[in-house]
């Protein structure tokens, strides 16, 4: 007989983007104020996020025009875009634009970014096979893409991450006060 990780008692945990009704709230994690004086938010919904083994799956809903710093994660991380489109920069300096069916595989080690949202937003489901928080080695690439649009990086809104996993984004933080934003 061969043996198996099987544990008795465990079932599969089914979720939907748009189900309201299952608990999980789309929360924002990211925030720019846009050059007309509106806001706009990276909107996340965590509906996987285990601390052993250490993984994150989410939907995410990028408003229009949302920027994001360029940026790598502590793990493996996967994206693949449901609706809308987006633009993802690159240390070469060129852009391109992803839209439905999209995915990216983001290695372990690697960075990507800027992004823009499109002018519709952009949905996406996203998978961080480890560590899931963000790091950075270029945290000034973003101020191009704002200030050509006018937009400011507002503070990171604050999230609670379980099992007492430090939020991490207070170092991109710290990187633009340093530098005078």
């Amino acid at each position: 007989m061969i043996d198996t990780p099987r544990i008795d008692g465990l079932e599969p945990v089914f979720t939907n983007v748009d189900d309201e009704d299952d608990g999980i709230p789309f929360i924002p994690v990211r925030s720019q104020r846009n050059a007309d004086g509106t806001e706009a938010h990276v909107w996340e919904k965590w509906v996987a996020f285990s601390i052993e083994p250490l993984y994150l799956a989410l939907f995410a809903r990028w408003d229009p025009g949302m920027i994001v710093r360029h940026h790598g994660h502590h793990s493996p991380h996967t994206l693949t875009v449901l609706k809308g489109s987006f633009t993802c920069g690159d240390r070469r300096g060129e852009r391109r634009e992803l839209g439905l069916g999209a995915h990216i595989e983001l290695p372990l080690g690697a960075s990507f970014g800027p992004f823009e949202a499109g002018p519709a937003g952009v949905e996406l489901y996203e998978v961080m096979m480890g560590d899931p928080r963000s790091w950075s080695d270029d945290p000034d690439s973003i101020h191009d893409w704002l200030a050509a649009r006018g937009a400011v990086q507002l503070p990171d809104p604050p999230i609670e991450l379980p099992g007492g996993l430090e939020d991490l984004r207070a170092v991109f933080a710290k990187g633009a006060e340093l530098s005078g934003d």
